[in-house]
């Protein structure tokens, strides 16, 4: 992540030549935080104190997430290469056991505030997996979801354009610290815009087990 950002730009906006219309979506490697509780609680302590604020969209609970690849279009790989990517996953995460990782430091960027995940080099072996199990399957590398990979937790896009002073004066630059354990990591079909949140796991890759289980 850059410095902090003197303003905030509306992420909707800049993307809207990137928005699918129902019925495409994008295929991504996501780590599901929504069910564990060390994951909602900082999440909600952020959302507790940016309340009041305007021009952000907060990240509903049971879609709080740790983005880890973009594997590419749903349109463009089949039912048949997602089996293998999670297979391939599986096989490359067989010997990884469940990974715990702190948020607690925030992170500013003009489109959105998010906590970084850290130490990061323990999430590497997740990020490895799933563009390996990418090319396996596709034949195609995949695109890393930011200019650089920093594993993070989004709190909250940035829907307006305004300066960003008040929601740093809001956040600080770190909450209380809460451990979070990542035992599995999910192909997720994210499918129109991304505004709607119409996300359908597809496949989950558990760690250490040599297992997936459809979702």
């Amino acid at each position: 992540m850059s410095p902090l950002p003197m303003r905030m730009v509306n992420r909707w906006e800049k993307r809207q030549k990137l928005m699918l219309p129902p019925g495409q979506g994008r295929l991504y490697w996501h780590v599901l935080l929504g069910d564990d509780v060390a994951a909602r609680a900082i999440v909600q302590e952020a959302h507790d104190r940016l309340a009041g604020l305007t021009g952000l969209d907060l990240v509903p609970h049971q879609f709080i997430h740790l983005t880890s690849f973009i594997a590419g279009y749903s349109h463009e790989i089949t039912d048949y290469q997602v089996d293998v990517m999670a297979e391939e996953a599986a096989r490359q995460l067989a010997g990884v056991e469940p990974i715990t990782v702190t948020l607690g430091r925030v992170l500013y960027h003009p489109e959105a505030v998010v906590l970084e995940a850290r130490p990061a080099e323990r999430l590497r072996p997740l990020l490895e997996a799933a563009k390996f199990a990418t090319c396996t399957a596709t034949g195609r590398d995949g695109l890393l979801a930011h200019d650089a990979w920093i594993p993070h937790v989004t709190v909250a896009y940035s829907s307006a354009d305004g300066p960003a002073a008040p929601i740093i004066d809001a956040l600080g630059n770190r909450l209380p610290d809460r451990e979070v354990t990542v035992r599995s990591i999910h192909i997720v079909n994210q499918d129109g815009p991304e505004t709607v949140w119409a996300w359908r796991p597809l496949m989950e890759v558990r760690l250490g087990s040599n297992g997936r289980l459809g979702s």
